[in-house]
C-alpha cells in the first residue's frame, strides 16, 4: 500500500520520555474516508502517536506526512488551522470562561474590531454551531464550569468540529459521555468519514470499536502489533493482539456470597443543592453496593455528597459504628473513607506532582516515626508497595502523574486508598479509560476488598459492570431511588433499564 492513499501517515515515529519508550519506530496511515481505531493497553502509545499529529507534542525521531508533505506542527491552533483536530481523554475546556470563548480560544481575533472583540457576535456563532450539530441544553454565553463533564466534552466536539476539520482525532471520548452523547457523536464521525474527511478513534471499547471502525490499529508497548479490516474483527483476536496472550472474556464475580448485616455508611434523608432530595441508603461491611442511572439522575452527586465533598442541606451522612456525621472530606478520611472521582484529573489527583507524593497523601499516620515527623523510608516503601502490587508502569515513583497514561493514572487513585487500607471505598465510574487487562485486574481487586470485608459503593454508567460486580443495585432516577434489587433475587439489563427511563 503506496503512502499516497493515506491523508495522513506516521512513518518511523519514536517518541521517548527520559528512558520511557513511548513509541519504538511507529509506522501507519489513516484513508480519506476512513474511520480508523487505535487500540491497546493503557501506555501502548495510542495518545501518544495521536497528539504528535494534533501538534501537541514533537516526536522524538521518525516523520509525518499530511496530504503528501512532511507535517510537523508546533501547536495544537498551527494543527487545527491546517484541519487536524482532537478531543483529549481529559478535561480539554476553561471552567470560568464562557463556552463560546471555549469554542473559539485562541482564534478571538475572528470576532474583533480593532482591540475589541464582539462577544455577543462570538456567543452567536457558537450557539448556532451547537445548534447545527444537534447539542442541546448548552447555552453559548455561560461559563463552561457551569456544566458538568460530559457536557464539557460535548463543547470539545463543538470546538474541533468548528474547524470543519480533514482529520477528527477522538482519544478515549465516549467514556464520558452518556449514551445520547455517544450516539450523537458517532453519527458526527460518520457524517465526517462521509464527506470523505478522515476520523481516528481511539477507546478502550471493543464493542464500539468493531461497530464503527472501517479498520484497526493495535499497538503494545509503543509497537505497531497490526492492522486489520473490518472482514477480520473478532474479539478474542484483538484481544490477544493487544494483550499478547489469550483474555478471558469473565471478568466479574459470580458467587452468591451475600455480606455483613452491619451498617457502615448511611444516608439519612439528606437533600443537596442539586440532583438530591430526602434521599436514604445503607451500605454493610463486606457488601459492593451497585448505583446506576441515566445522565444526571444524581448518583456523581450522591458520590459526593457521601463523601463530604457536596453540602448537604438537610439529613445527614453517618459513618461506622458511632455513626460519625460525615461534614467534609477530612471526616471521611479520618473514618476509613476513600474516594475514586470519575473526573480524576480534577479532584483524585495532584498532576504536577511526583506519583511519590499523590500515593503518599494518604498515609500521614501509617509513615510517622516521631510526632509530626513523617519517616522517609517508611513513606518510600508505602508508595513502592503500591506500585509493585498495582503492576503500575512506570520509570521512577518520583515521575510527575501527568506523564502517565489514563489507566496508569487511575491505578495511582486507587492506589492511595489501598494504602491507607480504607474501610469504605466510594468509586464513581472506576474503570473508565481503562483497558482490558487493567480492567480485569481492577474488579479483581475490588472483589479481594469486598471479600476482606470492605464496603464499596460502585457508581458506573455501564449496566455490565454493575450488574456483574454488584450484591445489590440502586437504579436512580431524578435523584430518587426507582429499584433496589439484590444478586440473589437476580436482575438484568432489560428490567433494570425500565427503572432508568
Amino acid at each position: 500500500m503506496q503512502g499516497a492513499e493515506f491523508l495522513i501517515e506516521a512513518r518511523d515515529v519514536c517518541k521517548n520520555f527520559g528512558v520511557t519508550v513511548a513509541l519504538d519506530h511507529v509506522s501507519f496511515g489513516v484513508r480519506p474516508g476512513e474511520i480508523r481505531g487505535l487500540i491497546g493497553e493503557n501506555g501502548s502509545g495510542k495518545s501518544t502517536v495521536s497528539s504528535i499529529m494534533a501538534g501537541m507534542q514533537p516526536a522524538t525521531s521518525g516523520e509525518m506526512v499530511y496530504k503528501g508533505k512532511p507535517w510537523k506542527p508546533g501547536s495544537m491552533l498551527e494543527a487545527q488551522e491546517n484541519g487536524i483536530c482532537m478531543i483529549v481523554q481529559e478535561a480539554g475546556t476553561i471552567p470560568n470562561i464562557t463556552v463560546a470563548e471555549n469554542i473559539f480560544l485562541g482564534h478571538e481575533n475572528k470576532f474583533a474590531r480593532g482591540p475589541f472583540v464582539n462577544k455577543r457576535k462570538m456567543i452567536a456563532a457558537a450557539a448556532q454551531l451547537l445548534k447545527e450539530l444537534g447539542i442541546d441544553g448548552i447555552e453559548a454565553g455561560m461559563p463552561a464550569g457551569a456544566y458538568d463533564f460530559q457536557d464539557r466534552k460535548l463543547i470539545e466536539v463543538a470546538k474541533a468540529l468548528y474547524w470543519e476539520p480533514s482529520i477528527f482525532i477522538v482519544d478515549e471520548t465516549t467514556t464520558a459521555l452518556s449514551q445520547t452523547g455517544r450516539e450523537l457523536l458517532y453519527r458526527l464521525m460518520q457524517k465526517l468519514a462521509g464527506e470523505g474527511k478522515s476520523v481516528l478513534f481511539i477507546s478502550h471499547d471493543l464493542e464500539e470499536l468493531m461497530e464503527y471502525c472501517d479498520t484497526l490499529t493495535v499497538l503494545r508497548d509503543g509497537v505497531i502489533v497490526g492492522s486489520l479490516d473490518k472482514p477480520e474483527f473478532e474479539g478474542g483476536k484483538i484481544k490477544q493482539m493487544m494483550v499478547g496472550r489469550e483474555v478471558s472474556g469473565d471478568y466479574y464475580h459470580n458467587d452468591l456470597e451475600g455480606y455483613s448485616d452491619e451498617v457502615v455508611l448511611k444516608a439519612d434523608n439528606i437533600t443537596t443543592l442539586h440532583d438530591l432530595l430526602c434521599f436514604s441508603l445503607e451500605l454493610h461491611r463486606g457488601e459492593i453496593l451497585g448505583i446506576g442511572g441515566l445522565s444526571h439522575c444524581g448518583m456523581h452527586t450522591l458520590g459526593h455528597a457521601l463523601f463530604g465533598a457536596e453540602k448537604v442541606l438537610d439529613g445527614q451522612v453517618l459513618v461506622g459504628p458511632g455513626k460519625v456525621p460525615v461534614k467534609n472530606t477530612k471526616v471521611a478520611i479520618e473514618n476509613g473513607m476513600g474516594y475514586v472521582s470519575k473526573n480524576r484529573d480534577v479532584e483524585s489527583l495532584a498532576l504536577q506532582s511526583p506519583i511519590m507524593d499523590n500515593i503518599a497523601s494518604t498515609g500521614y499516620k501509617a509513615n510517622r516515626f516521631f510526632g509530626p515527623f513523617i519517616s522517609f523510608k517508611k513513606e518510600k516503601e508505602y508508595v513502592r508497595r503500591q506500585v509493585r502490587n498495582l503492576s503500575l508502569k512506570c520509570a521512577s515513583i518520583y515521575h510527575n502523574v501527568s506523564t502517565l497514561s489514563g489507566g496508569n493514572k487511575q491505578k495511582v487513585v486507587f492506589g492511595k486508598w489501598i494504602a491507607a487500607d480504607s474501610d469504605i471505598l466510594i468509586l464513581d465510574c472506576p474503570t473508565r479509560g481503562i483497558d482490558i487487562g487493567v480492567k480485569a485486574s481492577m474488579y479483581q481487586l475490588i472483589y479481594d476488598m469486598k471479600k476482606a470485608g470492605k464496603a464499596i459503593i460502585l457508581i458506573s454508567e455501564e449496566l455490565p459492570e454493575l450488574i456483574g460486580m454488584s450484591d445489590r443495585i440502586i437504579i436512580m432516577k431524578d435523584g430518587q431511588i426507582t429499584c433496589n434489587v439484590k444478586r440473589t433475587e437476580g436482575f438484568s439489563e432489560h428490567s433494570l433499564i425500565q427503572y432508568m427511563i
